[in-house]
């Protein structure tokens, strides 16, 4: 629109120029020709070229002296137009930079939503079968500690002391001892909630669910929690986030009771989390251990070099005491030489 204006100026400019020029040209031409007229016979021949050559001399003046104004109009317009120009293509670029940035991030959250998307489509067909229903929650924690944790440091479906099975217990030093996680989360209740129709159903399988769990956490808490044998806690696995999320949003009596029984719920972003810190503990704990067992063989070594200089100098003092009898042999050899050249030096009359 700027370039039409731009251009629809110019148009009018070069008109109206035109327009001052054949003024300039004509206005003199015709109060020539309507001056008071003399006679035919005193007109003079040479008053009409000096008229004429004085007009075609103002009339190219004046144009030299427009086309001077429109070459610097020209020059200024062109100059203001490329400004513009170059103004209005860095705002563009700007703009279609921000747009691909807000692009961008419209891209990953539909990505985002996209995931969101499958995994809740995947839990619901998880849900709707019951016997996968049973196996999910398992399949979940070993492939989380597996992921986690080294092989050494946990056990799956390991028999407690009191012949209950747990469904993995990770070695833990003590303080705070072997902790062990549960999976079997009553998945029953929680898809009969999902799957109310109405208000009157949804109170009652909420309810359910509710007591569900909470009988749950009793029975984690009697099961798993053996003094002098487990960690004074242990661990419900929750096989979803939004599992976690609606229990701490609708089922604020469980998570008291959580609470109490010291049987503490986990999701899958939580329970890696607290895997990864355990790890870290292992790992200082194996330090610490193998630091011991360093200061053990330490001490063990400084006995050895106490022995071997007791050794040492046992042995420097047979060095020196056979080096004496050494000597003395040598000065009981060069007597026995000595008395025998003098013997040999005796002459024997015949």
């Amino acid at each position: 629109m700027f370039i039409e204006l731009v251009l629809n100026m110019d148009v009018s400019t070069s008109l109206i120029i035109g327009v001052i020029i054949g003024l300039v040209i004509a206005v003199p031409f015709i109060w020539f020709l309507v001056k008071p007229n003399k006679t035919s016979s005193n007109l003079d021949i040479n008053e009409i070229k000096a008229q004429l050559s004085l007009l075609i001399t103002s009339g190219s003046q004046s144009q030299k002296n427009i086309s001077d104004t429109l070459s610097n109009s020209m020059a200024n317009l062109s100059d203001r137009l490329n400004l513009r120009l170059t103004d209005q293509t860095a705002q563009t670029a700007k703009e279609l930079s921000e747009m691909q940035k807000k692009l961008a991030i419209i891209d990953s959250a539909q990505k985002n939503l996209t995931e969101l998307t499958q995994q809740v489509t995947g839990l619901q067909n998880i849900l709707s079968n019951k016997q996968s229903r049973g196996s999910f929650g398992e399949v979940q924690l070993e492939n989380i500690v597996n992921d986690s944790l080294p092989k050494s440091s946990f056990e799956f479906q390991h028999t407690l002391s009191n012949n209950k099975r747990v469904d993995c217990l990770v070695k833990m030093p003590g303080p705070p001892g072997n902790i062990c996680i549960d999976s079997k989360f009553p998945l029953e209740a929680w898809k009969s909630y999902l799957d109310s129709k109405n208000d009157d159903d949804r109170t009652l399988f909420l309810k359910k669910l509710n007591n569900d769990v909470e009988k749950h956490i009793k029975d984690i808490a009697e099961k798993y929690i053996i003094p002098g044998e487990t960690a004074d806690s242990a661990v419900m696995f929750l096989p979803s986030e939004s599992i976690y999320a609606g229990i701490n949003l609708h089922l604020p009596n469980c998570v008291s009771s959580s609470r109490k029984n010291r049987v503490f719920m986990a999701g899958p972003d939580n329970l890696m989390l607290l895997l990864h810190t355990v790890r870290a503990i292992l790992r200082d704990a194996s330090m610490s251990e193998a630091a011991s067992t360093i200061q053990v063989e330490v001490a063990k070594i400084m006995d050895d070099i106490v022995r071997l200089d007791e050794r040492v100098n046992k042995l420097s003092s047979h060095f020196a005491q056979a080096q004496s009898d050494l000597n003395s042999i040598q000065t009981s050899s060069k007597k026995i030489i000595s008395r025998g050249q003098k013997i040999d030096e005796i002459e024997v009359e015949k």
